[in-house]
């Protein structure tokens, strides 16, 4: 069967776009193929196999996590003073991205190309337009599940806000391109172009996409949010912040609640909206009957599934293997999951979740934060790393990151939180905390906490079925722990009564106080007074454990 082929035009910005023949050499581009077509390239191409069920499994290669040191932005007047340059925000020379971005041209001349054209933010009044360009079929069919599609009509006339051009087989050249290796991801937000070179692994498109959305967001009026959301029968909207691995997917995806997204939205005068169309779902020991409506999402075709373990004869997946990765990923469309909200939006939510997977197993599984704390552990972003999510991270780390996603947050973190703390107020919003992490002892000696217990605190929590229930301050970390919940054992909600050893837990507990305080250095000059003092106050006696914990004089 001959299959056509396509040429994207100029856009309606008068911006031509980039693998069109004014570059002087004819492109093959092959566009908005529909999820069968592409099945059938990527097979035919040796880029994945078909599962037992329908689901499509490719692997990453060596990158099965994103690369963050390999991010950078272009460094260019349009866009400088805007950015919080630093670790998080690399800068790269503008001749450096156009010498990569020539060289990449002239490597595509003679390449075909899969290109789709999506949309990113579900409110008609913020959405943009995104033409995603791939090297991988499979990948199209990642851009065409996580972005949200437009419909016959608006493909029409088309024409893209911003472009991906993703080529995993083209190597940056570190010595002339400013790159630290041959993987690249590189923004040019004057131009509204993003370059992913050298990596398969897809979420670098997905979180590209979201940088530049972070980016745009705040001059409109909206606080893009790295966090699920789901609503309640009567209209109440909770949003749920969060990293990699917290709980984010698991803990929306509630069938007794709309979800509206898993990852990423935009909270602005009328409501909160999900910028995808789709979820990109950890399936490492996905549970049928903790986690159903994603684990179904494996069984299905139109499902991509990095890194997922097979039976090469029966192609019967082994969601339980880690083989290639810890960081095994589904991504689907949202309309994969039962209960979700076709609409993507969602009125102004009467609760936020904190959700932190906490490795030191010290933090309280759930506690009710005053605003001042709520913008205290926003800007803190703690949680662990875990393992697989980024090259190179084998174990669960204690880290901290901004907003929840200092790494797709070209802004300073501080204008953010404020944008958070006019809206906590605004709307009158509760805030919780929620450690989805460890209890009885830290990650190797405790155990992960049980996610029926997590649902049952979390869904007492928007209830209100905790309003009324008394509250113990934590010595340490200054947040009000409810002293009872329905279906949670009491001792449970104590962290320190879950360890066998209470002073190792007062040591551990003041050591984390301590990384609170010296990582919050950075932000407090640009926080009020109060935020300032609302985060952890260890105890002098927990201090002196630190200082001098037994035996060690």
């Amino acid at each position: 069967m001959t299959q056509s082929t396509t040429r994207p035009t100029t856009s309606g910005t008068g911006r031509a776009d980039p693998l069109t023949p004014r570059d002087g050499v004819g492109r093959i581009v092959r566009t908005n193929r529909s999820t069968a077509e592409l099945y059938e390239d990527a097979v035919r191409a040796g880029e994945g196999l078909i599962a037992a069920e329908g689901p499509l499994v490719v692997r990453t290669g060596k990158h099965t996590g994103r690369s963050p040191q390999d991010k950078f932005i272009v460094k260019e007047p349009t866009s400088a003073r805007k950015i919080w340059w630093g670790e998080v925000n690399r800068p790269i020379a503008l001749e450096h991205y156009d010498r990569l971005r020539s060289r990449l041209m002239d490597y595509l001349a003679t390449r075909p190309v899969y290109a789709q054209d999506c949309f990113i933010g579900a409110h008609p009044a913020h959405r943009r337009s995104l033409r995603v360009y791939t090297e991988t079929a499979w990948a199209s069919i990642f851009a065409q599940n996580l972005f949200r599609r437009p419909s016959p009509a608006e493909l029409a006339d088309f024409a893209p806000n911003f472009t991906i051009i993703d080529v995993p087989s083209f190597q940056a050249d570190p010595e002339t391109e400013g790159t630290r290796t041959g993987t690249a991801i590189l923004l040019n937000l004057a131009r509204m172009e993003i370059l992913i070179v050298g990596t398969e692994y897809a979420g670098e498109i997905k979180k590209s996409a979201f940088t530049v959305m972070n980016y745009l967001m705040p001059d409109e009026g909206v606080l893009p949010m790295h966090s699920a959301a789901n609503v309640g029968g009567a209209g109440d909207t909770v949003v749920f912040f969060g990293l990699s691995g917290t709980g984010k997917t698991t803990l929306s995806a509630d069938p007794l609640r709309s979800l509206v997204g898993d990852d990423e939205h935009g909270w602005g005068d009328d409501g909160v909206f999900n910028f995808e169309g789709g979820c990109y779902a950890k399936t490492i020991r996905l549970s049928p009957m903790y986690e159903p409506d994603i684990f179904q999402t494996t069984r299905r075709f139109g499902t991509i599934l990095e890194n997922v373990d097979l039976d090469p004869k029966t192609r019967e997946l082994d969601l339980d293997s880690e083989r290639f990765t810890e960081n095994t990923r589904g991504a689907y469309p949202l309309d994969f999951i039962g209960n979700a909200d076709p609409t993507g939006m969602a009125g102004q939510p009467t609760n936020v979740v904190l959700l932190t997977a906490d490795a030191f197993g010290v933090l309280p599984p759930i506690s009710r934060l005053t605003s001042d704390q709520a913008q205290y552990h926003f800007i803190s972003g703690y949680t662990a790393k875990l393992a697989g999510t980024e090259v190179g991270v084998k174990e669960p780390q204690a880290t901290f990151s901004a907003c929840f996603g200092a790494p797709f947050m070209p802004r300073h973190p501080g204008e953010y939180a404020a944008m958070l703390a006019d809206r906590l107020h605004q709307y009158g919003v509760r805030a919780w905390l929620v450690n989805t992490g460890w209890t009885g002892g830290p990650y190797g000696t405790g155990e992960r906490m049980n996610i029926n217990h997590t649902r049952s605190m979390v869904r007492a929590a928007l209830s209100g079925a905790l309003d009324d229930v008394r509250t113990e301050v934590d010595p340490i970390f200054g947040v009000a722990v409810p002293t009872a919940c329905p279906d949670v054992p009491s001792e449970v909600l104590r962290p320190r009564a879950t360890w066998a050893d209470g002073e190792a837990y007062d040591r551990q507990a003041a050591a984390l106080s301590r990384m609170f305080a010296e990582n919050f250095v950075t932000y407090a000059d640009g926080v009020p007074e109060a935020v300032r003092t609302a985060g952890p106050r260890a105890s002098a006696d927990a201090a002196r454990l630190v200082e001098s914990p037994p035996g060690e004089g």
